[in-house]
């Protein structure tokens, strides 16, 4: 008698992961209506180092743990990949580029990931995965880019550069998985990066003289939510998931900026944004499909 083989199903642990994973690139598509709206103008570093070094110093209090061994040095190189030298690259780039250019820079990090997966962890990816990242940077910029978007050098390589790392970290993480758990890891390495970056910013910014209201609800959101919180979880989906499954999931980065901009600074979208945004989102859906299935 012929057997006809079940569907496949994603598993329910599996689900989890993703949508755990998921919020910390969703928790960062807010980043940029905080920033405009509540955070003080022109304090890239500022932003940097208060979004980086309260958390990491609030969650070792509350962990108590410090890295051994070897985790001290690959902790010092993951906090300044993750947080030290992409924090400032990042606002560096923000800064000196329209958001659509950085968002479409930002959205080919699936593709790093899967060439730094081969020579890394000689892990390629499957085919389906390569086309679906293609698809939602495509996706992306069609979404974000304008005819008007100013092209700066600076600031592409700045993004470039920050792509690249955390792409790196992303892989990194992978091979060398974790001795503790994902927020006790977090704190170490945002501890590390705040750390790294706090004298660049007293060189160069200086402190403020006042913070008002809106500036310090900005920080605490940014750095409980934005940072703590979220990176917690994105460790965790790193540990759990395969590289370029992971970093699909930054896709729902430039989508929930969209949103957010939509409810909050009133911006509309005409029909090639439309069909961007649903492009992208259909490129991450199949990119998890493909994924688990190879």
């Amino acid at each position: 008698m012929a057997t006809i083989a079940a569907p496949a199903t994603v598993r329910p642990g599996r689900v989890g992961d993703l949508v755990l994973a998921a919020l910390a690139p969703m928790s960062w598509g807010t980043t940029y209506v905080v920033t405009t709206t509540l955070l003080p103008p022109d304090r890239p570093l500022l932003a940097a180092t208060l979004r980086a070094l309260p958390a990491g110093l609030v969650l070792l209090a509350v962990a108590r743990r410090l890295p051994t061994g070897s985790w001290w040095w690959k902790s010092a190189v993951l906090g300044m990949l993750n947080f030290g030298a992409f924090f400032p690259l990042l606002f560096f780039g923000a800064y000196r580029l329209p958001g659509g250019v950085a968002a479409t820079i930002g959205s080919v990090q699936p593709l790093v990931v899967a060439l730094l997966s081969i020579l890394v962890l000689s892990a390629r990816p499957a085919r389906a995965v390569l086309y679906a990242a293609l698809a939602g940077t495509g996706g992306v910029a069609l979404l974000t880019l304008t005819s008007e978007a100013r092209l700066d050098p600076l600031g592409i390589l700045a993004m470039l550069a920050a792509t690249s790392l955390m792409g790196l970290a992303i892989v990194l993480a992978k091979k060398w998985g974790r001795p503790e758990s994902p927020l006790v890891m977090t704190g170490w390495q945002l501890t590390i990066g705040g750390l790294a970056i706090a004298p660049l910013t007293l060189a160069v910014e200086g402190l403020p003289a006042t913070l008002t209201g809106p500036n310090l609800l900005g920080f605490a959101y940014l750095g409980v939510f934005g940072t703590a919180i979220a990176y917690a979880l994105w460790f965790r989906g790193i540990d759990r998931l395969a590289p370029t499954s992971v970093s699909l999931l930054g896709l729902t980065n430039p989508l929930v900026a969209t949103v957010a901009g939509l409810a909050v600074l009133g911006q509309t979208l005409n029909g090639w944004q439309i069909a961007g945004f649903v492009l992208a989102l259909g490129a991450l859906v199949a990119g998890q499909t493909f994924a688990r299935k190879s």
